[in-house]
This record gives C-alpha cells, sequence and structure tokens, in this order.
C-alpha cells in the first residue's frame, strides 16, 4: 500500500498560505477545473505544466489545505476542500473562483478579439 500525502487539520489552514497558493495562475485554472469537474486524477491537469512542475504545484494546494489527494495505486486523485474552508473562511473559496474565472473568461475572450 502507499503512503498517502499529509493535509493539514482545519486549524492549521492559514490564510497566508492560501494566498500564496492561489497566487499562481496554474494553480488557480487547477482549481476551476476541480470546482466544475470534482475529483479528478491528477493526470487531468498535465495540460498546464509538465509531471514535476505539476507536482509542485498540487503540493502547494495540498500544503495550503485547499485540495485533498488520495492515492489509488499508482494515480492520485485531488477535489477542493470545500466544506473545510467554508468553515475556516466563510465565502473565500467562492471568492477566489469567482476572480479566477473572470480572469480565464477575460484571457479567453482577448484572444478571441485577436
Amino acid at each position: 500500500m502507499s503512503k498517502q500525502p499529509t493535509h493539514p487539520n482545519l486549524d492549521q489552514i492559514e490564510l497566508n498560505s492560501i494566498f500564496e497558493a492561489v497566487s499562481d495562475p496554474i494553480r488557480r485554472k487547477i482549481l476551476l477545473d476541480l470546482s466544475d469537474k470534482g475529483e479528478s486524477n491528477c493526470s487531468t491537469f498535465l495540460v498546464y505544466a509538465p509531471k514535476t512542475n505539476l507536482s509542485y504545484h498540487m503540493g502547494k494546494l495540498r500544503d495550503a489545505g485547499m485540495i485533498f489527494t488520495r492515492y489509488e495505486g499508482t494515480q492520485r486523485f485531488s477535489i477542493i476542500r470545500k466544506d473545510d474552508l467554508e468553515k475556516k473562511f466563510p465565502g473565500l473559496l467562492d471568492t477566489i473562483l469567482k476572480s479566477a474565472r473572470k480572469e480565464s473568461d477575460q484571457k479567453e475572450d482577448s484572444r478571441i478579439k485577436v
């Protein structure tokens, strides 16, 4: 059986860690995908970064307490910790996701106009 990753407890989740985690556009894209699709295999996000870089980004989100990752054989599945984040910082996750979606939509609109 493979070792499961560690996750911070609810009382260990800190606002500064969340802000640091969402400061990167790749991590915001990952959160948007997880929000839309629910639990996903980490290979889903290889469109955003190479495997080693992706592991770093997923680790940042996990260490900040934003996602929960479980191993199933050689695969890793992640999901947003919505309930925990809502308990700790009510409304913050929704605000982050809305802002990230708006940013993503604006970038898509600018590509279309060019």
